[in-house]
């Protein structure tokens, strides 16, 4: 059984995964290439369009919006990127918004969310959806669990008065130098229309617990397959309740907190053009 497992694994590819027809690619930078964190988009012009992962990916799962996109409400394009040798992912998100809400010290923020898993460990990330439901509401289970074997970055757009994001997890110091860094362009204020940059690196963890001397970074290597997805969470009212629009691109709302609802990224060699 273990052996016909594993033959389907290399077969049919990984198993587990949300748009099994789906796999996205993560540009291979050159390690004279590698990008500032800067703000600034000139660094990725080497990355082809092929790489780019644009709305028409993304399927908004609880509002009931659906496929029913509207470029002039909201328009996103992130590209993500690697070098050999490092355990960083890169990321540059531009996105137009005709309504940018930040105004709130609390999570009501346009946001950027982000879910990685390094070693397609897979099932669920975070306290409120542990296997076994009598742990769900233990405080341990937030130490022990939440955020431990996948990580889940919300990442305000922008960030004002505030960290640049907020670690759904047990352990914050992710988000922190050596093991992140962001930097955001844009020239509008709250509740205004614009375009935001924003480029940032995180690194996954295959093993992320509160103590940070005890972690285990995900090794990244050329061809490996990771899972991961992201939504954009967008708020178009200051005092409304909750969002008006959940964006994602693994068409499946619980991809925050289950790793199997992610979808698979491909570390990809150094394109031809770039070889020395």
């Amino acid at each position: 059984m273990t052996s016909m497992l594993l033959l389907l694994m290399v077969l049919g590819g990984e198993v587990g995964l949300e748009r099994p027809d789906v796999e996205f690619k993560i540009f291979q930078f050159p390690a004279d290439k590698i990008p500032r964190i800067d703000g600034n988009a000139d660094d990725w012009s080497i990355v082809p369009d092929s790489y780019a992962i644009g709305m028409d990916q993304l399927r908004e799962t609880v509002i009931g919006i659906g496929d029913k996109r509207d470029p002039a409400n909201l328009d996103v394009k992130v590209k993500v990127g690697w070098v050999q040798g490092q355990n960083h992912l890169y990321f540059l998100y531009e996105a137009s918004d005709n309504y940018w809400d930040f105004a709130r010290e609390d999570l009501h923020n346009d946001i950027f969310e982000v879910v990685i898993d390094g070693d397609l460990s897979g099932g669920p990330l975070i306290r409120q959806m542990h296997p076994n439901k009598k742990l769900r509401d233990k405080l341990d289970t937030h130490f022990l669990f939440h955020g431990v074997h996948a990580q889940n970055y919300h990442i305000f757009t922008p960030a004002e008065g505030k960290d640049w994001a907020m670690v759904w997890g047990s352990q914050p110091w992710i988000k922190e130098l050596p093991f992140a860094n962001a930097a955001f362009k844009y020239n509008f204020k709250h509740g205004e229309s614009g375009k935001l940059v924003l480029e940032f690196f995180v690194t996954p963890f295959d093993y992320a617990p509160p103590d940070r001397s005890r972690a285990v970074q995900t090794k990244l290597e050329e061809d490996k397959v990771i899972g991961m997805s992201w939504a954009i969470l967008d708020y178009d009212d200051e005092k409304a309740e909750r969002y008006a629009g959940f964006w994602n691109l693994s068409h499946k709302t619980t991809m925050y907190g289950d790793a199997s609802d992610l979808v698979a990224f491909r570390l990809m060699p150094i394109e031809k053009s770039l070889r020395k």
